[in-house]
């Protein structure tokens, strides 16, 4: 299981490496937009816009602080370690789906694999935390038994 764990982290560390690139482009055109902006006669409207763009940065900046945490979370895991119940890093087997618990990125698809991608504070995560092989819980109104940690 290592080898798809690695596979999962791999993948999930090229989506946030693809997000936090995009998201740095976002901020540099967003900087050179509001370099080129001139201030005209209309000084009111050269200040929206200017609001605007300053915004839009802060807006930006803060998707991009939180891509960087999801990347920091992904890197403190370790591939090769095995789980014996639910936490930072297991990859959870239930019936209905398989779990990979290590940020919020939702659904995944590696193989023919779905799996989902998720953090320990979200819903789900907290409800498969120092859960074992054998145990049930109960979300969004299912009983769900754990089939296989990894």
């Amino acid at each position: 299981m290592s080898g798809l764990k690695q596979d999962l982290l791999n993948h999930c560390l090229s989506d946030i490496d693809a997000r936090i690139t995009r998201l740095e482009e976002e901020m540099e055109a967003l900087k050179l937009s509001a370099e080129s902006d001139t201030k005209s006669s209309m000084g009111d409207k050269y200040e929206t816009g200017r609001e605007m763009i300053n915004l839009e940065k802060g807006k930006i900046a803060e998707q991009l602080n939180e891509a960087v945490r999801m990347r920091q979370a992904l890197l403190s895991i370790d591939a090769d370690k095995k789980y014996e119940a639910g936490a930072l890093g297991a990859v959870i087997t239930t019936a209905q789906a398989m779990y990979f618990m290590a940020t919020s990125i939702g659904k995944v698809s590696l193989g023919n694999q779905d799996f989902f991608v998720i953090s320990p504070v979200s819903p789900i995560g907290q409800q498969l935390l120092d859960k074992k092989v054998g145990d049930q819980i109960n979300f969004a109104g299912k009983q769900i038994a754990l089939l296989n940690i990894e």
